[in-house]
């Protein structure tokens, strides 16, 4: 495709409002996914020095 000016691109053919719809979406799931990754690793180093902090205790 040529485009002529960043309107045209941007209007994708008419079907801009679906393309970067769904641009949109993907990069906000995907970082969405990475934030979710970066809590749950958080939380598991936790509970691991949780765990390893009861077991020096009873020892």
């Amino acid at each position: 495709m040529n485009w002529t000016d960043l309107r045209d691109f941007l209007d994708m053919g008419g079907y801009g409002l679906y393309v970067w719809g769904s641009m949109g979406m993907t990069a906000a799931v995907v970082v969405a996914e990475l934030l979710l990754l970066r809590l749950r690793r958080r939380l598991l180093v936790r509970e691991a020095s949780d765990t390893q902090a009861i077991g020096e205790r009873a020892a």
